[in-house]
């Protein structure tokens, strides 16, 4: 009749001991781990995935582990308790058949110890030997109207507790005062005044022995009377401390089976969740950031399509929806770029026409119109070269300079054929109407930037068809006024058939009423 739960407890703690030395390395791995992460995460000023799924699986494995203990401490305490009641009540009933079996009621009766009595003692030192409990004795009551009157009637002791100093009780000592509480004697009592048949199970507590299970049943004499009861006791105190003790183990147990899954559960959200969600994210940022240069473009979905995701859950649909959007707009801005290429090639060719059919009307300029935008061109690029104006010669800047160049003599579109393509002098009169096709050219294209929202090159023609004549230029224009008298002039005296050879730079500036700056006048190689 061995400790029930020793086996359980002999178990438990082998078990969790061979578990602690795995709960210490993974502590200290995923810790570093951890401490890496929130490292690196702090100069990004930002958490990642893997931080918040391994502190909410810390979370939960606090909690989960103190609910298991709370909860399975509670349960397999009452679970204990009632095992260890039940085999009170079994070694009671035990002892309480050896007593009947020398009629032990008879002789509490008598108050006598005939031989028999030291037998029964013999067979009740079995009975404490073969089992755990602490204390097996009888009592009786000597008046059963006084709870101070109990009287040890026997009791029993293993040869351990002989050996080592324990004496035995004979019929007729009196309890020690203090030895049970008020409320166990009153229960004792009422048992005895009451003939209780049935064994019961009580738990007691006194400052000398702490807590106990006290098994009671009432002894009968051959009379059917009450003499007395035999007791069976038990110390808690040992229980509850290794119960403690075997809680401890299954919490750890629970704490490393717990960090383990939780382990495992973020490395395969890691590889299934937060990398292919990492890949997505710095894909799609890529892409964002490169949006205006195609081969970029097209190499970001070419990245996106190597990660490969090919689960069809929520990860796999979102791999899937973003990649197709990225292909698709880099489809689109690639259409774009060529709708656009082709726009502005049907433009440059409507400029062209334009500039044509202003040129055949008048037969005076030569082939002047083409060459202003190469000689603008030329002009522009020397400027920047020599680093002259270089915040306002921006590219895209020279581009609409250039574009805009063919546009100048636009407004003579407007001047009557008898004026424009006069052999001889114009009279004041009619010099006085042609001057007006800068007006005309201005107003022209003014016209046409009103139906076109946003910037474009036709402000800067604007200004080229207005102003570019050197007595025109306003101060507001983008270039300085010198640059403008310049370039026009050298191009129209360019495109005269009558330019000498050996003219230089200097010579162009003699009778212009505008000032030209020093830096125009720079003949050092460009």
């Amino acid at each position: 009749m061995g400790n029930p739960c020793e086996y359980g407890f002999l178990y438990g703690c082998r078990l969790c001991r061979g578990f602690q030395i795995c709960a210490i390395w993974i502590s200290w791995h995923w810790g570093r781990i951890l401490g890496d992460e929130v490292l690196e995460k702090k100069k990004n000023k930002g958490i990642s995935i893997k931080i918040v799924t391994a502190v909410y699986s810390a979370v939960v494995i606090i909690v989960l582990t103190i609910v298991i203990v709370v909860a399975g401490y509670s349960l397999y305490e009452n679970h204990v308790m009632e095992n260890y009641k039940k085999y009170v009540t079994t070694v009671l009933e035990y002892a309480y058949t050896v007593a009947d079996e020398y009629s032990f009621g008879d002789m509490i009766t008598a108050r006598e110890m005939p031989g028999a009595y030291e037998e029964m003692r013999a067979g009740l030192n079995h009975v404490k030997e073969s089992s755990d409990i602490d204390y097996l004795y009888a009592v009786y009551f000597d008046d059963v109207n006084d709870i101070s009157s109990l009287t040890y009637a026997i009791n029993a002791k293993t040869a351990e507790e002989l050996n080592n100093g324990g004496t035995y009780t004979y019929l007729g000592t009196p309890c020690e005062e203090g030895s049970f509480e008020e409320d166990t004697l009153r229960i004792l009592q009422d048992a005895v005044m009451t003939k209780k048949t049935d064994s019961d199970v009580m738990e007691g507590y006194s400052e000398g022995y702490g807590h106990m299970f006290n098994g009671y049943k009432v002894i009968f004499n051959s009379a059917g009377e009450a003499a007395g009861l035999i007791c069976v006791e038990i110390n808690v105190n040992s229980i509850r401390g290794e119960l403690s003790h075997y809680i401890r183990n299954i919490a750890l147990f629970v704490a490393v089976f717990t960090v383990v899954i939780t382990v495992i559960f973020v490395g395969l959200s890691e590889y299934y969740i937060i990398y292919p969600i990492a890949k997505l994210t710095d894909s799609a940022r890529d892409f964002v950031k490169n949006i205006g240069d195609q081969e970029s473009i097209d190499k970001c979905v070419e990245n996106i399509k190597s990660i490969g995701v090919r689960s069809n859950n929520e990860i796999g649909q979102l791999y899937t929806t973003v990649t197709k959007m990225e292909s698709d707009m880099a489809d689109q801005y690639r259409d774009i770029r060529r709708y656009s290429d082709n726009v502005l090639k049907m433009q440059d060719g409507l400029i062209t026409l334009i500039a044509d059919m202003v040129e055949d009307r008048d037969s005076d300029t030569g082939y002047h119109i083409q060459k202003t935008a190469s000689y603008v061109r030329i002009i522009m690029d020397g400027l920047k070269r020599k680093g002259y104006y270089a915040e306002q010669l921006t590219p895209q800047f020279v581009e609409y300079v250039v574009k805009s160049a063919p546009l100048h003599d636009t407004g003579k579109i407007k001047i009557s054929d008898t004026i424009l393509n006069k052999p001889g002098r114009f009279t004041p009169e009619e010099y006085e109407i042609m001057k007006k096709h800068a007006v005309y050219g201005k107003e022209i294209i003014d016209k046409a930037i009103s139906t076109v929202e946003g910037e474009s090159y036709l402000r800067e023609a604007s200004n080229m068809a207005g102003y570019h004549h050197e007595r025109a230029i306003p101060d507001e224009s983008h270039i300085l006024p010198g640059s403008f008298t310049l370039m026009f002039r050298s191009l129209s005296l360019s495109s005269a058939n009558t330019l000498p050879p050996s003219l230089s730079v200097s010579s162009l500036t003699t009778a212009s009423p505008s000032p030209v700056p020093p830096l125009f006048l720079d003949e050092s190689p460009v």
